[in-house]
């Protein structure tokens, strides 16, 4: 073999040695790659979500970062959808959780695209069904990925992205706006608002859908959540509720050592609203049956968020042991 070649040889010998030798000493929650996608979406309005009219919608494009867990081959990926303050430190530390499994992340990142930062105190800055589209759109970036497994794809979603997550399992909104050719293996929402009623909202995807919420919430009550998951048990779906008490909104922050509970000043709470669905794609307030707005007296402000470090450990263990056994992992 010409010295060259056997120069060649080597130096490639070494870097793949050196790579294979990095990556072995990579603590786990560490991905081995990241990724950062542009993910064309739309901005639309609740109505024009629930009639179906993308035409109407205008043209956006949001963002995810996917982080390629340690292992090879294809995958399984949970997809994490933030709530009304967007992407925030709790997220990284589900990220590194599910990544030190063996789980890649893929987190959506729907408010900077949109120039948004914070919705709370003004919640008609975006429809609220609109960070569907942008899971669904995800999801069609993943089910071509070569390092996706994409029958092993969870959606999991906080508070306002809670919400999203629990009503991307509809049959309807499937339907209507997802294009991937795949669902979601499983939807895993925390502390979502369940108070409003879509029609066919009890016709869910055949997969398992597991909540997790705390007994004093007050931002979205889960007295909410309870009468849905009953409608949804009534008619088969395998979905469970697991509530926690002294857990405020937002109670996972106990993951980063938080243990306080403080007003969210201003932010807006729908917890004494009933919405309903209408004619034509309209929620309607149950209370006046005249179309929804922020303005309605049923909303309310200055609800409550904190962490609880007791069942935040505690949830994060019962969501490791569903993926274990849902993921079929070693």
């Amino acid at each position: 073999m010409p010295t060259a070649f056997r120069v060649a040889a080597t130096l490639i010998a070494l870097c793949a040695s050196t790579m294979l030798a990095q990556a072995q000493s990579l603590p786990k929650e560490v991905a081995t790659r990241a990724e950062i996608y542009p993910i064309p979406s739309l901005t639309l309005s609740d109505q024009q979500f629930l009639s179906g009219d993308a035409a109407a919608g205008k043209p956006v494009t949001v963002a995810g970062e996917f982080r390629v867990a340690q292992g090879t081959g294809k995958l399984p990926v949970v997809v994490l959808m933030h709530g009304s303050s967007g992407v925030g430190a709790t997220t990284e530390a589900w990220v590194h959780a599910f990544n030190a499994m063996g789980i890649s992340t893929f987190v959506i990142d729907g408010f900077t695209g949109r120039g948004l930062t914070v919705v709370g105190p003004n919640q008609a800055l975006l429809g609220r069904l609109n960070l569907i589209i942008d899971i669904y759109r995800s999801l069609e970036i993943l089910a071509k990925h070569p390092r996706v497994d994409p029958d092993r794809i969870v959606l999991m979603g906080f508070s306002r992205g809670g919400q999203a997550t629990l009503y991307a399992s509809l049959d309807r909104f499937n339907k209507l706006w997802n294009k991937s050719g795949i669902q979601f293996a499983a939807y895993i929402p925390f502390y979502p608002d369940c108070s409003t009623t879509y029609v066919g909202d009890s016709e869910v995807a055949a997969r398992p859908i597991r909540i997790f919420h705390g007994t004093p919430d007050d931002y979205n009550p889960v007295k909410s959540c309870k009468a849905f998951v009953e409608r949804l048990k009534t008619a088969g779906r395998d979905v469970v509720l697991t509530e926690y008490p002294d857990s405020a909104h937002g109670f996972d922050s106990g993951l980063l050592g938080v243990s306080t509970v403080n007003v969210s000043t201003n932010a807006q709470t729908v917890r004494n609203c009933r919405i309903k669905e209408g004619d034509g794609g309209v929620l309607m307030n149950g209370d006046t049956n005249a179309p929804f707005t922020y303005k309605d007296a049923c909303v309310e402000l200055n609800p409550h968020v904190g962490g609880n470090p007791k069942t935040a450990a505690e949830s994060r263990k019962a969501v490791e042991e569903f993926l274990q056994a849902l993921f079929k992992l070693g």
